[in-house]
Formats: structure tokens, sequence, C-alpha cells
């Protein structure tokens, strides 16, 4: 394909009369549309007048079989997991998993991601069936095993070599549910295999205390204590880091994911991402299961960070457009371990994009294109979203397999799968 949009959203900003020309399902060339088109007239410029081109938002966190339960996590206390997400994910066979995952897939897809990082299920099913989903929607993901007995990681990690889509990674809930010598195996194996450790670290208060009282030090005190803290850690949430800790994720080079919606829904603390960002913490964005729309995480994560720290210290900036957008896709693709590989519209990535409308009321009149997006922007505006060179929607629907279908399927088993779990909501409404 050689593409010709209005405009380019590149490393430094949006560019007006570029093209690009995608090959084998990655970017091949970058240039001025004149000399791209006169040195491929083989091909017929698509052109995308009043779109830009943009590269696809990473979700750094995911848990795509709670997708039947997500309606059932509103006003609920912030440690949810006991009586809301283990008995529903308990619940799910292969095919009710399979199904709350590509269900969940396709809204990551209609919200603009190409790229999702699921941390886990605690379904008593083979993984297989999250990568059967995920690959029938068309979406990118780092598919995680939970290994908190040490067993069936390097099985994992060996199992989808190659594959053009699935990403093997490894995980342990929390530093609490494995052993000291667990966690630092399971690390290592991930640092030769070039995978991350997904693993929720200081999310709430209550899982802060039990680290205490359980191994006398706080999470990533705890992760560093035993030798396990490095580039290949993708820490959930951190949303209550001390400033020592913090300086212990920026030495080790470890990353996280900041998932301002999930503080907002569940009443947790919000991590301080300005302050990582400025202190050279690694870090990528991640809705956590809650929404999947990336334009409103982006205005989501500017500002929980405006309301905790910039209010208070007349920022007025919080890290502008520029911050937000970066920490939502090539960041964040940097974060999940696939920096080489997505994030970005730059030779030899994957061509993961999506195509945006900007000849909206919305953003007219025009003067800062990447704090518009962050702000003005929603994803009714997304024309297409292409993973890998592939289309796989096109106003908001998949284009070679049936979408409504899943979705009455799923409004049909979803409600059964919530009432067999028998939730435990502490207000109900």
């Amino acid at each position: 394909m050689l593409l010709v949009p209005e405009l380019l959203l590149l490393a430094d900003g949006p560019v007006r009369g570029q093209a690009v020309l995608v090959e084998s399902g990655k970017f091949r060339e970058i240039g001025r549309a004149e000399r791209l088109i006169a040195s491929h007239s083989d091909l017929r410029p698509v052109r995308l007048d009043g779109h830009v081109l943009m590269p696809g938002f990473v979700d750094a966190h995911h848990h795509l079989t709670q997708s039947f339960g997500k309606a059932q996590s509103f006003g609920q206390p912030s440690e949810i997991f006991k009586t809301i997400w283990e008995p529903l994910e308990h619940t799910l066979d292969d095919e009710t998993a399979y199904l709350s995952a590509k269900l969940a897939a396709l809204e990551a897809l209609r919200g603009g991601f190409t790229t999702v990082a699921d941390a886990g299920t605690r379904a008593p099913v083979d993984v297989a069936a999250l990568a059967r989903a995920t690959e029938e929607a068309g979406i990118r993901c780092v598919l995680s095993k939970i290994v908190s007995d040490g067993k069936g990681g390097p099985e994992h990690l060996g199992r989808w070599g190659g594959h053009p889509l699935i990403h093997p990674s490894l995980a342990i809930a929390v530093p609490e549910d494995a052993t000291s010598q667990v966690i630092k195996k399971t690390a290592d194996l991930c640092s030769e295999a070039g995978a991350v450790l997904q693993i929720h670290v200081n999310e709430h208060l209550a899982s802060v205390e039990r680290s205490l009282k359980s191994v006398g030090r706080r999470p990533v005190d705890y992760l560093h204590h035993i030798g396990a803290l490095g580039p290949h850690v993708l820490g959930a949430h951190a949303t209550l880091v001390t400033p020592a800790e913090t300086r212990l994720l920026a030495d080790s080079g470890a990353a996280v994911s900041y998932n301002p919606v999930a503080s907002a829904w569940k009443g947790n603390a919000v991590a301080p991402a300005t302050m990582m960002a400025a202190m050279g913490v690694r870090f990528g964005t991640g809705t956590d299961g809650t929404r999947g729309d990336g334009f409103r995480l982006v205005d989501a994560a500017e500002s929980a960070q405006r309301l905790t720290s910039g209010l208070a210290t007349g920022d007025s900036s919080c890290g502008a457009g520029r911050l937000w957008l970066d920490h939502a896709t090539k960041l964040s693709a940097d974060a999940v371990g696939l920096g080489r590989v997505t994030g970005e519209i730059a030779v030899g990535k994957a061509a993961d994009f999506l195509v945006v409308d900007v000849n909206v009321p919305e953003l007219t009149p025009s003067y800062d294109l990447r704090w518009e997006l962050v702000r003005l922007s929603n994803r009714d505006q997304i024309t297409a979203v292409v993973v890998g060179g592939r289309l796989r929607l096109w106003h908001g629907w998949p284009p070679d397999w049936d979408g409504p279908a899943l979705v009455a399927r799923a409004a049909e088993v979803g409600p059964r799968v919530v009432r067999r779990a028998k939730l435990q909501r502490v207000e109900p409404t």
C-alpha cells in the first residue's frame, strides 16, 4: 500500500506532504509524497484527505477474560479481585474465555488499540483460547501465563516463537503469590528470553500492607531486594510508590503501566506519572480492562496528573499532548517489550496504525494536533485500524468477520457467566 494522508504523525510531530509505503506488514519507506509516488509508479496511491495517519495505541495492562464483569466493577472498593474477578474468571471455560477475550479485543480495536498486553488470566483454561481470540480479531497481543507455582514458563515462552501477533510473557499476579525463589527464577527466565514479567505492584494500601506484613518490605522494594527488578519487569499500577521506590524503578530500568481510569474507577491512588517521566522511569499507559478507548485513556492520563499534582504546583502543561501520546504509543510499546516491533510510524516497524478523521468540528480550527488528539478526539473519529499491514477495522467494525454476531453472542452468554459466578457486590445497584 502507498498511503498519502493529509497529516502523518511522526516522532517529532505531525507533518504534511508525506507518504508511507507499507509492504509485508511493515513500514518500508516514509518520505515526500511526490518522490514515493514517482518511485512506485506501479502502485495506486491511496489518498487520505482530511485524515491523520498515526500510530495505534498500545494498552500496557489488560485483563481480556474480565470483559463480562466490567460493568460489575462500578462503585466497588479498590481491591475487588477477590469479590469480582476471581469468582468470574474461575467460572470460565475454554469457550467463554475465548468469547470474553475476543469481545475485549474487538472493543480495543474500536478504541484505536493495535496492541494489548494481557496480564494473565485466573481462568482454568489453556491460554491458547486467548491467543485464538486475539489472532482472529487481528490485534497484537503480549500474552501472559501466570506461573506463580514456578511451572510452565519455558514452555509458554517457546510456544509462540515467530508468531506474527502473539508475543509471550510470564506473569505473577502479585509478589505474595509466589516464593522469592520463583519470582527471581521467573524474572531471570524473562530476561534471558527477551520477554516481560508482568506483576501488580503497589496498587492498593491493602496490598502494600500485606507485603509489609509477609516479607517486611513494600512490593517494589521487595522485588529489588530479591534481585528480580530490572528492564524485563512490567509493574502494573504502581500507584503507591515512595520516592525511594521511584528511584529504584528508574535505576533498575523496570517499566510501569500507568492506569489512570483504573485509579478513578476503583478508588486507588494515582501513579505519579509526570514525576516518573522526569526521573526517567519507563512507563506505558494501560486500561486495566476498564474501557477500550485510547483517546479517552490519554485524556484521563493527563487529567489525573493535572488533578493530583498539576493544580497544586501550578503546572499548567502537565507534560502537554506529546507526553501522553508518546506514553500511549511508542513508549507503551517499549514498556511491554515491543519497542523494536511497534508503537511508531518508522521504517522497519510493524504497520500498526490508525486513520483518524480530523476534518471534524471538534478539531476545527487546529493549532496543536497532539494536544487536540489528547483533549478533543474520540474513537468515533477512527476511520480505519490497521495491524501488521492488514485492515482490521473499518468505521468501527471488522471487514472480514462478523463483529455484530460476536456482540450478540456475548450479550447472551455474558449474563449467564456472571450469574454463575455469584459475584459479591458491596454496593449493588
